[in-house]
């Protein structure tokens, strides 16, 4: 049993088999624990005793004699096990003692567990952490979940790193037993911390810290270290520094504390912050983190000795690798900074080794060192693993790009670019990375680098004040040249040779290869500008002055070249090759004035020379022109079958080697399309051209290559597409070459007057070249032929074929009589010259044809002529004629308007005496005045039926009285009685008699309402005062009518005899409008005018009277409409007789009726306004008028 007493602590030992204890002061222990450990095997104590014992010597540092009790202890509980295997019955006593030795296993498993952790040796870590193994599945035999058992599992999973997910298991499983254990809640907070969770750890210290808030240092650390991760300084510096007012010692809250301070970059701060890096070196010197914080401290002092003591202590004093990777990256850093390069390169190896995947820093200095070492691979390698980390590192970009630019991968400059594109878009103000930029476009984008140079100088111009470095100027002045701005390419130029004249007196030797460079480029500038005088002094200052410089005497050469001195250029070629026997561009020169010449053996000599050379032994130009002579040779006649064939393979293994040294050989590819399509590979050859067409637009082969392919597969009309647009693209003027390919594929798509117009443009350029001769003469030949053939050809064509057909004779013998037999066949043209004679021979024939086929065309044509002619005499004859019909129309109008206006005139004139005489008069006698007025306007041929009215007025007694007597009347209405059936004149149809009284009645009734409607008020006043008295001596006039039958029908006559007129005037529209019709007009004005007062006229008459009249107007009526009807036949007959004319023809006919219809519409249109306007105007008609226009209607 242990006893706790004021003055000491003591443990007492029950003696085996006796009552009786040893008491053991706890605080003076034997000094051996091996007698201690024999007293306890001796008396067989209880376990809890033994590892009482073992854990105050380990609180006394007596850490040989814990294990030595506790290793015994772990024997005695082997052997009793194996006891209770054999003695089953005891196996239920022994529970009581199972916690005992599950607290005995767990301690000694956790002290291993410490050793191993602190062990710096792998061998000796491994071991210990076996043994902590064993001792833990000892355990889990006994009481496999005994929380304190699971948390020493849990948190020795957690140190060995790998089974983190683990030991989070085995903490939950804690957590769910007890939702407060302290160190399950502090294993799990750890574990979230380290997956990046920082708010759940920082949820579960707290949640420790309010079940334990004493001794709560090490808690208050893991809260700060996750209030620092989510960026909550202010609450991470509250939290060290109550961790170190709970715990002054505490080192982990004084090393934050201090990088806290460290980070600030303030005097003051710093100053603090190594204070408190100090105070936790003292608390422990062996610190590894501290000890990291001091070496990084003191680098940036540049105490490098300093630094390599604590960092190399640091690596000593642990074995986490994270804190190793530290401490050798901050001695391979003080190593670099004394330039010791093998000892930097060491430790930062070993840094990288160790480095957790974020910690990029080794990587950078290990680049660095390789790069020293010119390990260009390796380097990018470190760089690029940087990059992946942190890919907006613009530092790590700068240098990749630096060593991409130097590669021959075009990926790889590719990505330089792209590295340099960033860096200038963060920090436009970076001059070097500018220059770079620049640099590496210059080959792939032209505007771009020269944007970067212009970008720099710029920039160099603002921030150092000094004008742009004669290197730039020269750059920039190369682009401009070649982007053809030959203009600022010489002021660039020009401004660069003034600069490096005042700078050599500084650096004389520098700026003197400099000045050689720029005034060559100048030079190059004046040929390109056509300024060849100046070129050329410039080239011989520069020679006069450097005679061994190569490039001039190339210039030389080629200028010489091109105004067509071929000797004097080679000349000028062989000084260079004097002056270097080696020279690649000399022999390329004259190789290629061979090949100019078709000297194709020669010019293959010197290119094999080139390449024999070591140094230019993979020279690109030179193997293609190697490989364009094995092409060009398959054109050379031969008997040998088996030379085109291996021609063949040659150009194919040439152009492959290129294509292997470099892919993107445009040339080379266009190379293999032509091998293969000589070999009949048409597809395969057009693929290959066109993606090299798809690569570059300015390269006139191919679009050649595609349209001769197109030929090939008979395609004409896309391949002269092809060779139109190439001309237009590619050359300025007509290329004698291209027209030819032209000729030959319209020759190929029978379009021969095209491709004899093409070749004719050609031989304007070349007229001495006879190998056009011969083409163009055999395409007058065949042109000649091919209208000759042709059966529907006229004499001009004929004639101009027999012409040609001679020209070509002509050439065709002079060629095969001076022709030169290595450009064209003599035996050929002898043929062909015999050819255009045979055609010539039988050209008399199609002469003949041709001559006869045109007179028959042009009698024909006459013929066709004069019937044309006369037919434009008819129409136009016709055409005056209807011009003079409807002027006489027009004036026949104009007259019936004027005559209508002079009546109108009268009209209104008599009118308005007539009211001055009324006003005058007394009432009783205005109808005399009005009667006698109109006797004397009017003269009316119905004289009769005046005197039947007036005696039948005689006999009639007209009621008196005023208006009430006659309102009070009122008559008795009678039905009317139905309609007769109308007569039809009998030599009119019934339907067209049906069809066309109906017209006339509306014609009237329009007419009717348009006066009315046109009417003024006052003179509806005026007429409907009059008409009121005279409208009874109307009604009894039509009654005297009705009774007087024979007047009657004499005014029937008389008004047949009218109508007669009338359709003879609507026939005959030259002749005046009868006076019927005019005085019928106004009859209309006053029977709608008066139509009120017949109304109330008819209320004041008697019964009979009103039957009577009715009756009458009924008769009336009828009778009108029997005339109207014979009238309209007659005016039927009158047409039908005028329509039976036979015509010249029947188009004249059809005129002729469609005329006369034109002219019977216009004549009733003109009638109709005639009428609406004398309707307008004349209000006061003659009441017997009056009377007739009531019958009628």
């Amino acid at each position: 049993m242990t006893t706790s007493k004021t003055t000491q602590r003591s443990i007492e030992i029950p003696l085996h088999d006796s009552d009786e204890v040893i008491e053991v002061s706890l605080d003076q222990l034997p000094v051996l624990g091996q007698e201690v450990l024999s007293i306890l095997q001796q008396e067989n104590c209880p376990l809890h005793i033994w590892v009482t014992l073992a854990l105050e010597y380990y609180r006394q540092g007596k850490e040989t004699d814990f294990v030595q009790i506790l290793e015994a202890a772990k024997n005695e509980i082997t052997n009793q096990k194996q006891q209770q295997s054999h003695q089953q019955q005891q196996t239920k006593e022994q529970r009581q003692h199972e916690n005992d030795q599950m607290k005995c296993l767990d301690t000694l498993a956790a002290y291993y567990v410490k050793c191993g952790y602190k062990e710096k040796r792998g061998q000796k870590k491994r071991e210990n952490f076996t043994q902590a193994t064993l001792l833990y599945t000892h355990a889990d035999k006994i009481m496999m979940y005994d929380l304190n058992h699971l948390l020493g599992r849990a948190y020795f999973c957690l140190l060995e790193g790998d089974k983190m997910d683990q030991a989070e298991a085995q903490f939950n499983f804690v957590l769910n037993q007890m939702q407060n254990n302290i160190p399950a809640l502090l294993g799990r907070a750890c574990i979230a911390f380290n997956k990046k969770d920082y708010r759940s750890a920082l949820n579960l210290y707290k949640r420790a810290l309010k079940n334990c808030p004493e001794n709560s240092a090490g808690i208050r650390v893991g809260m700060a270290n996750c209030f620092a991760k989510i960026n909550k300084l202010e609450k991470a510096e509250l939290s060290f520094n109550r961790a170190i007012q709970i715990d002054p010692k505490c080192v982990g809250a004084l090393v934050g504390l201090a990088i806290l301070e460290l980070n600030q970059k303030r005097n003051e701060s710093i100053r603090n912050g190594v204070t408190k890096l100090s105070r936790a070196y003292q608390i422990d010197p062996q610190n590894p983190m501290v000890l990291n914080h001091l070496a990084n401290h003191f680098f940036f002092k540049k105490d490098y000795q300093r630094v390599r003591q604590l960092a190399m202590h640091a690596l000593n004093y642990t074995e986490n690798e994270a804190m190793r990777s530290e401490s050798c990256y901050h001695l391979a850093r003080a190593h670099h900074a004394e330039r010791d390069y093998e000892e930097a390169f060491r430790y930062y190896y070993q840094a990288t080794h160790f480095a957790p995947e974020k910690f990029v820093l080794p990587h950078f200095g290990l680049g660095q060192m390789y790069l020293a070492r010119s390990d260009f691979t390796n380097a990018s390698d470190c760089f690029e693993r940087i990059l992946k980390v942190h890919p907006n590192d613009h530092e790590s970009m700068k240098i990749l790009a630096s060593i991409y630019c130097e590669s021959s991968e075009i990926d790889k400059r590719d990505k330089a670019r792209e590295y340099l594109k960033k860096v200038t878009q963060h920090d436009t103000h970076d001059i070097d990375s500018w220059i770079q930029l620049a640099e590496i476009l210059e080959g792939v984008e032209l505007q771009g680098s020269l944007e970067a140079y212009l970008t720099a100088s710029k920039l160099i111009h603002e921030t150092q004040e000094i004008d742009t470095p004669v290197e730039i100027l020269n750059n920039m002045g190369s682009l401009y040249y070649r982007l053809n701005n030959y203009e600022e390419s010489k002021r660039c130029f020009e401004i660069g040779i003034q600069n490096a004249d005042v700078a050599r007196e500084t650096e004389p030797v520098y700026y003197n290869s400099i000045l050689v460079t720029m005034r060559y480029n100048l030079a190059r500038v004046y040929e390109a500008s056509f300024e060849f005088d100046k070129a050329e002094t410039l080239y011989k200052d520069i020679l006069r002055e450097h005679p061994k410089y190569v490039d001039c005497v190339l210039r030389l050469g080629c200028m010489t070249r091109d105004r067509g001195q071929i000797y004097n250029a080679s000349d000028w070629f062989k000084d260079a090759l004097e002056i270097n026997q080696s020279n690649p561009d000399a022999w390329t020169m004259i190789g290629n004035l061979h090949s100019a010449k078709q000297e194709w053996r020669p010019g293959q000599k010197k290119f094999e020379r080139i390449l024999h050379n070591t140094s230019t032994a993979n020279d690109s130009y030179a193997m293609i022109s190697l490989g364009n002579i094995w092409l060009q040779t398959l054109y050379i006649p031969t008997k040998d079958k088996d030379r085109e064939k291996r021609h063949q393979t040659r150009a194919l293994q040439v152009y492959k080697t290129v294509l292997k040294n470099d892919q993107r050989n445009i040339w080379a590819a266009n190379g293999v399309g032509c091998v293969l399509a000589h070999k009949n590979y048409l597809n395969e050859a057009r693929d290959i051209f066109a993606q090299v067409r798809e690569a570059t637009a300015d390269f006139p082969d191919v679009w050649l290559n595609i349209a001769h392919i197109y030929v090939e597969q008979k395609q004409y009309i896309p391949a002269v597409q092809m060779y139109e647009n190439c001309l237009k693209k590619f050359y300025k003027y007509n290329n004698v070459e291209v027209l030819t390919y032209l000729a030959r594929a319209l020759v190929k798509g029978n379009r021969l007057k095209e491709a004899h117009n093409a070749l004719l443009n050609a031989r304007r350029v070349s007229p001495h070249d006879l190998t056009l001769m011969y083409n163009v003469s055999l395409v007058q030949q065949k042109l000649a032929h091919e209208t000759l053939k042709d059966e529907n050809s006229t004499l001009a064509p004929v004639l101009q074929a027999i012409d040609q057909l001679k020209i070509a004779q002509k050439t065709f013998t002079w060629l095969s009589e001076n022709g030169d037999p290595s450009r064209i066949d003599l035996n050929q043209s002898s043929q062909e010259a015999r050819q255009c004679s045979d055609y010539l021979s039988q050209s008399t024939y199609h002469e003949i044809r041709a001559r006869k086929k045109d007179e028959q065309e042009q009698l024909i044509r006459r013929k066709q002529d004069e019937e044309r002619k006369k037919l434009r005499e008819k129409q136009l004859f016709e055409e005056q004629e209807r011009h003079r019909k409807d002027e006489e129309r027009r004036q026949l109008e104009t007259e019936k308007r004027q005559e209508f206006v002079k009546r109108n005139m009268n009209l209104l004139t008599a009118n308005e005496a007539q009211e001055k005489t009324e006003k005058q008069r007394p009432s009783g006698n205005k109808k005399r005045a009005r009667q006698a007025d109109d006797e004397e306007e009017f003269i009316n041929d119905t004289q009769d039926l005046i005197s039947n009215i007036e005696k039948q007025k005689k006999r009639m007694k007209k009621p008196t009285g005023g208006d009430d007597t006659n309102e009070n009347i009122t008559p008795k209405k009678k039905e009317r009685k139905p309609p007769r059936k109308r007569k039809v004149h009998d030599d009119v149809l019934d339907g067209d008699a049906e069809n066309y009284e109906p017209k006339r009645k509306k014609t009237k009734e329009k007419n009717r309402k348009k006066v009315k409607i046109t009417m003024s008020d006052e003179e509806n006043d005026d007429v409907q005062q009059e008409e009121e008295i005279d409208d009874l001596e109307e009604n009894e006039d039509e009654i005297d009518m009705i009774n007087d039958e024979d007047d009657d029908t004499e005014d029937r006559k008389k008004s047949k005899k009218k109508q007669s007129q009338n359709r003879t005037k609507r026939a005959t529209p030259s002749k005046p409008p009868r006076q019927s019709d005019l005085s019928g007009r106004y009859k209309s004005k006053a029977t709608i005018s008066s139509s009120e007062s017949e109304d109330e006229n008819n209320e004041k008459k008697t019964p009979i009277e009103q039957e009577s009249d009715n009756e009458t107007q009924e008769q009336v009526i009828d009778e009108k409409e029997d005339d109207q009807n014979e009238q309209e036949g007659e005016d039927e007959d009158e047409t039908q007789i005028e329509n039976e004319n036979p015509s010249a023809s029947e188009d004249e006919e059809q005129q002729q009726v469609d005329d006369q219809e034109e002219e019977n519409v216009d004549q009733d249109q003109n009638d109709d306004e005639l009428s609406e306007n004398e309707n307008e105007k004349a209000s006061h008609e003659s009441r017997i008028e009056d009377l007739v226009v009531s019958d009628e209607d």
